[in-house]
Formats: structure tokens, C-alpha cells, sequence
């Protein structure tokens, strides 16, 4: 089963990505969160992770695995960066860190002044997420950057389910219009996430969006918050997030 988690920026995508991780291990399931947003440096800690290395300086790094993105391009090919099929298993040691069930591997981030676009990155995602196999009880969630860069470059392309985190925010209220027209064309399935919100605005969200996608309603929590704000790993039962991991579970085939 393969998620994607989708939102703006600030609408707590990594928040989202962590709490389920954790719930679902604390289920039986082995999870592989990867990290696709190239500008968030806080997933890890969220998880209480170590950080491990990039798969893109595992392949030798953005340039390398841009020219053969390009040239492949250039002859309307398949870069071809991962030739066999991959499982959990076979990702290398030092591109996964874990905690117990959970695994954690980045694909590549944006370091320095002048480098270039994230192109690379989306594309190494997408040839990453069409290559893994996964077993019956693993479960992978995709946390992706902010906005709808990753469905143009068909990041989701092989994903099963995508869950897109609004905040109350009318530029929330737009992305879910777009991400849905996006998501139809690639016929994948969506479910919305109300994040931080409290009676009020979850009230004027769901008059917008509609009530029979959204999964779950999460309340704005100040512990959370304060956990963010300090780099602490986020470690508690938050309401809302039983009912995704109920989603997922019920997604997963021959469930």
C-alpha cells in the first residue's frame, strides 16, 4: 500500500505523515516513510530518526542523475535508474534509518545557493515509487512538498491512495479543487484531511469541500505545536488520526 500526502505548505503534511506512521506500526505494520519534499528538513526529527543519506548522492548525486533524466528524455526513453524491482529489503543500509517498524529514507534535498531546480528529485522519486514492491502488511507514505509539483511530474503515478492535509486557509480550499482535477485525471483515489482546525473553521471547510471525501478532522493541538516548534519527536494519541489509519487499512488489498 502506498500513500501520498499532498497539502500547502504549513498545512502539517509532515505532522500527518508522522502520527500515521506511528499508529500504523503500532498495528503490526512494517512503514516506509519517504521523503520527497526537497526544502523540509524536520521529518526526521518529527519521527525521532536519524537522518540517512540521500538516495540521490547514493547514485552519485543531483548532476549525475539529472544528465541521465535528460538524456533519456532526450531520446524519449526511461532513465532506467533502478533496472530491477526493489523491496524494503533491498534499498541500501545507509539510504533507510528506522525506529522499531519504522523506516525512514529521503530522496534528495536542496542545499545550496545556485544549484539548480528540483527536477531531479521528483524524477528520482517516480522512478523510485514505480520500482518498490512491497508485502502484504508494508505500508509506505510519501511525503511530498508543498503544492502540485509532484502530480505534474507523476510522483503519484504508482501510489494507491491520496490524502491531501488542509489547514484552515482559503489557499487550502483552492489546492483540494486542483489536487482533485489532477488526481481524476490520473484516476487515483482522494481523501481530504481537515488539520488544525477547530469548530468553526472545520465547519466552513467542509461546506466547501464537501463531507464524502474527508477522512478525518484533526484539531488544532497546542502540545503538537510545541513539539514542532521545538524539534521534539511526536509521540501521542492525537483525534482524528485513527479514522485515516482506518482508511489505509481498509485500502489495502485483501483487507
Amino acid at each position: 500500500m502506498k500513500v501520498l500526502i499532498s497539502g500547502k505548505g504549513g498545512s502539517g503534511k509532515s505532522t500527518i505523515t508522522t502520527l500515521l506512521a506511528k499508529d500504523l506500526e503500532g498495528k503490526g505494520h512494517r512503514v516506509l516513510v519517504v521523503d520527497t519534499d526537497e526544502s523540509n528538513f524536520g521529518l526526521s526529527a518529527q519521527l525521532g530518526i536519524e537522518d540517512p543519506e540521500e538516495l540521490m548522492d547514493h547514485l552519485g548525486g543531483k548532476k549525475l542523475v539529472g544528465e541521465k533524466m535528460w538524456a533519456a528524455f532526450s531520446k524519449k526513453t526511461e532513465a532506467e535508474l533502478f533496472k530491477d524491482a526493489w523491496r524494503i529489503e533491498d534499498i541500501p543500509a545507509e539510504c533507510l534509518s528506522h525506529k522499531e517498524g519504522i523506516y525512514l529514507m529521503q530522496i534528495g534535498k536542496i542545499k545550496h545557493f545556485g544549484e539548480g531546480c528540483a527536477c531531479p528529485m521528483g524524477g528520482l522519486s517516480r522512478e523510485f515509487l514505480g520500482h518498490l514492491v512491497l508485502g502484504p502488511k508494508d505500508v509506505v507514505i510519501i511525503d511530498t512538498e508543498a503544492g502540485v509539483e509532484h502530480l505534474g511530474r507523476g510522483v503519484e503515478k504508482s501510489v494507491d491512495l491520496i490524502l491531501v492535509v488542509l489547514d484552515p486557509s482559503y489557499e487550502s480550499i483552492r489546492l483540494s479543487e486542483k489536487i482533485s482535477d489532477m488526481a481524476k485525471e490520473g484516476n487515483k483515489p482522494v481523501f481530504f484531511i481537515l488539520n488544525k482546525v477547530d469548530e468553526r473553521s472545520a465547519e466552513i471547510l467542509r461546506s466547501k469541500v464537501g463531507t464524502e471525501r474527508i477522512a478525518a478532522t484533526v484539531p488544532f493541538d497546542a502540545g503538537l505545536m510545541e513539539h514542532g516548534l521545538s524539534g521534539q519527536e511526536l509521540d501521542a494519541e492525537v483525534q482524528g488520526i485513527d479514522k485515516i489509519v482506518d482508511l489505509v487499512q481498509t485500502a489495502i488489498p485483501g483487507n
